[in-house]
């Protein structure tokens, strides 16, 4: 019996590889490959059209620190990930929290919080550039009828950059709605009920009990929006390519710039890992300081 029960799961084993390898295959040949080429093409200089890609070792890194454009794009990132972020954690826990309750066409009302996450964001990049439009766009003739004169908004230095934050929050905001609600809904009744006898307010209830019990959402969230914050890019390529004065050149808007516009691949695999190494030290950061209040 134990030998036959071995063959078993021998042959179940095998089956099952069998089923994977395909596809096991395709993402080694597309997504793994990729990824350890693009490695060994940060050590060399490259222009994608020459077959000579000359090995240049660390130069390519080295060259990251003294590049001052790649130091204002870090800033830059920096900025709109301080602002993006937390900004997007508050609005969606804010309109989950009002989506909370049973009250007529509520189903209705999380679908249209939702919906901005059907629009890409190529779409949103455009939807803003005509609403912030100085000449006809929506923004700046409600600006007009309350006596404020037109804003350059996306062409402006000093605006681009904010305007794009509140952008991509109100893309973003339809997904952080969804999974707050699905935490808040995780929540048992039977606390607030407690409390409430305790004669605890609102208020109380929110914050000494729902929003401990919220780690878990709040610590996906802010995991998941700060690597896709990090890596801005279509909303920028969009609306500004990379503003007035570089004014929202982002580390991936400049990566993509110096692979794609100016030919320099193997230092834009340079910033690609670069990239990636300060991504997962940020991820591994988060989880280590959110662990306990998860825990609690």
């Amino acid at each position: 019996m134990p030998s036959l029960l071995g063959r078993l799961s021998r042959t179940d084993t095998a089956a099952g590889w069998a089923l994977a390898s395909p596809a096991a295959v395709l993402i080694g040949i597309f997504g793994l490959l990729p990824v350890l080429m693009s490695l060994q093409l940060s050590f060399q200089q490259s222009d994608l059209l020459r077959p000579q890609t000359p090995w240049v070792g660390l130069a390519n890194y080295r060259k990251l620190a003294e590049d001052p454009v790649f130091v204002e794009a870090i800033k830059h990132t920096i900025v709109y990930t301080a602002l993006f972020v937390p900004g997007t954690m508050l609005v969606g826990l804010f309109v989950a929290a009002a989506m909370n309750r049973s009250v007529r066409f509520i189903s209705v009302y999380r679908t249209a919080a939702y919906i901005t996450m059907a629009v890409s964001t190529i779409s949103q990049g455009i939807i803003f550039l005509w609403l912030t439009d100085r000449d006809y766009g929506l923004v700046n003739a409600g600006l007009n009828a309350v006596g404020i004169s037109s804003q350059p908004f996306l062409a402006s230095p000093s605006q681009a950059l904010y305007v794009i934050v509140a952008m991509t929050i109100w893309g973003w905001t339809g997904f952080s709605v969804i999974v707050y609600l699905a935490a808040l809904q995780g929540v048992p009744a039977e606390l607030h009920e407690a409390a409430m006898i305790d004669g605890a307010s609102a208020f109380t209830r929110f914050r000494t009990i729902t929003v401990p019990l919220l780690g878990p959402a709040n610590l996906f969230l802010l995991v998941w929006l700060t690597i896709n914050a990090l890596q801005l890019f279509d909303e920028v390529y969009a609306t500004t390519r990379g503003g007035p004065l570089r004014a929202t050149t982002v580390i991936v808007y400049y990566l993509w710039d110096r692979a794609f516009v100016h030919f320099d691949a193997g230092y834009a695999a340079a910033m690609a890992y670069a990239l990636f190494v300060v991504i997962l030290i940020i991820t591994a950061v988060q989880f280590r300081l959110a662990r306990k209040h998860v825990q609690n």
